[in-house]
């Protein structure tokens, strides 16, 4: 006969912890590297405007062998989102529900994920080339991929990741787990924007403020819906437009970049 022990709440000093490995396995790290590289920009010759911020790039002048690497470091980013889904399936509990990825409203998310794509996409444009004019941010490549057939399909991979990666942690995961340790509302959407600006700050200064800024809407939005899913959908948007746009565009097109 075997006796089933009572489960036991979730302490403020576990969640605490398992809140700063997830960061620290995932974005949190990113942040850190991004800091690094800023450093490493602004002390370089020329300064920060001279240098070149590149997304996307190629891991191998062998092209099947560039695709498997961007295949697996696609795959192996998502690692953490299973992880905090894992970790919020034990508490709270109900990781669909809790994040607000279900499919249970397909056409309200996307139309709202594609309005708040216009909402963020139109005046980051202009953000990035006042950053730009201003001097305050590297010149941004946003895909440096081989022109082969895989390329496009690639990046838009590489979108939907990243939007997967950022919305569960940085706002589903990260404002969930805060708002568990009962901080204050403004303090949960401010730790959230500046997590999502910081890891962006290789892009330089300008991008910092404009995700930063990007992370209030989206963690506003989040605490009103409870739902990610159509963050997800504005970011994939964003950056699909972002990544192919700047792959199957004139160069010239870009200079102000």
């Amino acid at each position: 006969m075997t006796v089933d022990e009572p489960a036991r709440p979730v302490s403020r000093r576990v969640l605490g912890t398992e809140t700063l490995l997830v960061l620290g396995l995932s974005l949190g790290q990113s942040a850190v590297y991004a800091l690094v590289s800023l450093i490493a920009k602004l002390t370089a010759s020329g300064g920060l405007s001279k240098q070149t911020a590149a997304l996307n790039t190629s891991s191998s002048a062998r092209p099947y062998l560039d695709l498997t690497y961007q295949l697996l470091g696609i795959v192996f980013a998502l690692l953490p989102v299973l992880l905090a889904v894992h970790l919020l399936a034990r508490d709270p509990g109900d990781p669909a529900r809790t994040l607000g990825v279900d499919l249970t409203r397909p056409g309200a998310d996307l139309a709202r994920g594609a309005g708040l794509a216009a909402l963020i996409g139109l005046p980051g444009l202009a953000l990035f080339w006042a950053a730009a004019q201003l001097g305050v941010n590297a010149t941004l490549v946003p895909a440096a991929l081989p022109d082969l057939w895989w390329a496009v399909p690639v990046l838009i991979l590489a979108a939907v990741q990243n939007a997967v990666l950022e919305e569960v942690i940085v706002v589903g995961y990260l404002i969930t787990r805060l708002r568990q340790l009962t901080w204050r509302l403004g303090a949960v959407v401010a730790t959230s924007a500046v997590l999502r600006g910081s890891y962006h700050l290789y892009q330089g200064f300008g991008a910092f403020l404009g995700n930063a800024v990007m992370g209030v809407i989206f963690g506003l939005f989040y605490l009103r819906t409870r739902r990610v899913a159509p963050l997800i959908v504005a970011h994939t948007l964003l950056d699909v437009v972002a990544f192919v746009g700047y792959a199957l565009l004139p160069r010239s097109w870009f200079d102000w970049l």
